[in-house]
């Protein structure tokens, strides 16, 4: 089973999936493009998210980095006038370290992430979107900075005028996820951030019409005119979308075969443009809360394959 992940709200939906099925059974497609090197070395925030929770070593609290970290690297750094754009912990930074090594002997991003994926004994395939080097780009009054600038430097608070992702004209997906892509009939696009989480990979070459020759649910990240984390309200405004679930399927409209938002969301009917609206409890704040929404999702794909096969 195949999943398009950025590093905050599928991950939540990622620890309900594997209470359920077998890990070996899944297969998460991860964003790259907020990908940044600190101090020498790449971080990725999306992937590393997603490889601590199959690792069972997730900070849960923050939903970034490794539970009970210690921080003496970076504020040994800070100490000495060393500025870091991301405060990293001394085991989340070994994990950066192996892979700049693993890319300097040679490897590939997929063939890194693998390898670090092999080493934490996780059976899930975690895949980058691609092994080309893409980059976030927002557009502020003071011109265009990376995403990890505006979000953790800027905190955010600059004005958005446009969101544009340097290097992926030229970008695809790797071998490696078109092969998944080849061997599974569905998609399911959890709860991140849909213009720069989940945008990036469907700007990949040829991904959308990938997308739409397969069974594909998606979950909203919107309640109401709230995203439920992040910056995902302020950039779709800046995107020209709605600030709200229907602004979402506008973003995965032309693909989409069943979109799921929360229970209290506003009312958008039952289908738009040939796409099922389904409600659930869609505010994972819990593991229990995870499975059940988990539970949700797996049963519309059943049903959707289902539907398929006669």
């Amino acid at each position: 089973m195949i999943f398009l992940s950025g590093g905050t709200g599928t991950p939540k939906l990622l620890a309900g999936i594997r209470k359920i099925i077998p890990e070996e059974e899944i297969t998460v497609i991860v964003n790259t493009a907020e990908d940044t090197h600190v101090s020498g070395n790449l971080v990725c925030p999306d992937i590393d998210t997603v490889l601590y929770l199959f690792a069972d070593t997730i900070d849960t609290d923050k939903w970034w980095g490794i539970r009970d970290d210690t921080f003496i690297t970076h504020e040994t750094l800070r100490k000495v006038g060393h500025h870091e754009i991301m405060r990293i912990g001394d085991q989340d930074r070994a994990t950066h370290i192996l892979r700049s090594e693993l890319l300097r002997r040679g490897c590939s991003l997929t063939e890194a992430t693998c390898e670090l994926a092999r080493l934490l004994g996780i059976s899930a395939s975690i895949l980058p979107m691609t092994d080309h080097e893409v980059a976030t780009q927002i557009a502020t009054p003071d011109g265009r900075v990376h995403f990890q600038e505006y979000w953790i430097t800027q905190e955010g608070e600059p004005d958005v005028f446009g969101v544009q992702i340097r290097g992926i004209e030229e970008a695809a997906p790797s071998d490696a996820v078109l092969s998944a892509l080849d061997n599974e009939d569905s998609v399911i696009i959890g709860p991140s951030n849909p213009i720069t989480s989940i945008g990036p990979i469907l700007q990949l070459h040829g991904m959308r019409k990938i997308l739409r020759e397969k069974q594909v649910v998606a979950v909203s990240p919107i309640i109401g005119s709230a995203p439920v984390s992040g910056p995902a309200g302020r950039l779709m405004h800046a995107c020209g979308y709605d600030v709200s679930s229907a602004g979402v399927l506008e973003c995965y409209r032309d693909f989409l075969d069943v979109f799921v938002i929360d229970s209290g969301d506003l009312d958008i009917g039952t289908e738009i443009g040939g796409t099922r609206i389904v409600r659930a409890d869609t505010m994972m704040t819990s593991v229990e809360k995870s499975v059940a929404l988990a539970r949700k999702i797996l049963a519309i794909v059943r049903h959707l394959s289902t539907i398929a096969a006669d």
